[in-house]
């Protein structure tokens, strides 16, 4: 039988206080705005993601792919809904 060794802490500075992270910490009830990371995009399965580069888009790219969004989105919401 094998002998179970424990495992050693990380050191200090591999923590994600130690390298800088921005670490946002929420309590129950509490909520966080995740506005920066782009719209929703509801897939044709019903599944959800994110528009990838969002961040590295202008101004009149954001606003024409909301546009694109806000149909498409509603178009596959009702056909996943038609489908129940």
């Amino acid at each position: 039988r094998q002998r179970l060794l424990p495992l050693a802490a990380p050191p200090q500075d591999e923590t994600a206080s130690g390298r800088g992270d921005d670490v946002t910490t929420l309590r129950v009830g509490e909520t966080l705005r995740l506005d920066a990371l782009g719209p929703l995009v509801i897939n044709r399965d019903g599944s959800m993601s994110r528009v990838g580069n969002w961040a590295g888009m202008t101004e009149a790219e954001r606003e024409a792919t909301l546009r694109l969004l806000g149909r498409r989105n509603k178009q596959r919401l009702e056909a996943l809904r038609a489908e129940k």
